[in-house]
């Protein structure tokens, strides 16, 4: 394997379709940290990923896996990266000791003492065929699979969606022991910023096919914030300032870009701190400029 700084380099990456388009984007993710892919449902998350996994092909742009192209080197790529979708990859007539002698055979690294840990730990039974798992135990089962042959990348897609917040943790805590190995690298998709508020280093917001914001979470946290004001101080806001404003019957709420600078021109108004799901809701609305 290369010698690499970012686990995924995007670059310029499109993808036109009807109605949508996939546009320019670019971000990297770097090595030894869990990036938080966040957006709605439909804003191009899915697509970006299809696009790493060389399932879709893409109309421009380029991407690299562990340093190396995911396109002209995918075979050796594939080998040390692992992906998980909100649906059971595999056949649900399958059980968990048949999916280990299918998994032995496409992966050179492919550790079944691993593999056997990961099922007996998250008490999943060796011999039902995994139809018949709950919705928890299928995700467990897909973890297990992808944590026992190596990867160096875990790419996760809406994978933690329809979960209990006990399931949830329980896969955040085998994360963190994944990235542990500080060669480990996962890119996470969700619309649960919740769970990334708790365990991502960074950040990339994206909406309607285009990037917003990339970068590490806790500067995107720190640098934002909400004016939250009287509608006639509102009126005195530049309204370059600010990214939308949510307006009620008693006042409003803006979000600022930089609260360092806003603190200073409007120093009579209170900035308070935000959360990863009010900044992708200001974003969300930026067209609008105001909403209730």
């Amino acid at each position: 394997m290369t010698d690499f700084e970012n686990a995924i380099e995007i670059s310029g990456l499109t993808k036109k379709y009807d109605g949508f388009t996939l546009d320019n984007v670019s971000f990297n993710v770097p090595k030894g940290s869990i990036m938080g892919f966040i957006g709605q449902n439909g804003a191009g998350k899915s697509t970006t990923i299809k696009a790493l996994l060389n399932v879709i092909t893409t109309d421009s742009g380029s991407i690299k896996l562990l340093g190396l192209d995911n396109i002209e080197h995918e075979c050796e790529v594939k080998e040390d990266i692992a992906a998980v979708f909100d649906e059971l990859p595999f056949h649900e007539i399958f059980t968990a000791e048949q999916i280990n002698k299918v998994m032995s055979g496409l992966y050179k690294n492919w550790d079944k003492d691993t593999y056997f840990a990961y099922i007996d730990r998250f008490g999943l039974p060796r011999k039902k065929k995994c139809g018949k798992f709950s919705k928890g135990m299928k995700m467990k089962l897909q973890i297990a699979a992808a944590l026992s042959h190596g990867a160096r990348l875990l790419i996760m897609d809406e994978a933690t969606t329809g979960l209990d917040p006990i399931v949830r943790n329980e896969i955040l805590d085998i994360f963190r022991e994944y990235l542990r190995d500080e060669e480990n690298s996962i890119l996470m998709s969700s619309h649960i910023t919740s769970d990334l508020e708790k365990i991502a280093d960074c950040v990339t917001f994206i909406d309607k096919g285009k990037i917003l914001i990339t970068g590490y979470k806790d500067e995107i946290l720190e640098n934002h914030g909400v004016i939250k004001c009287t509608k006639a101080d509102y009126g005195k806001i530049d309204k370059a300032d600010i990214i939308s404003a949510r307006l009620n019957d008693f006042g409003a709420e803006a979000m600022v870009a930089d609260r360092f600078a806003a603190k200073q021109k409007y120093q009579g108004l209170t900035i308070e701190s935000t959360t990863l799901e009010e900044i992708m809701l200001f974003y969300v609305n930026r067209e609008k400029k105001e909403w209730t």
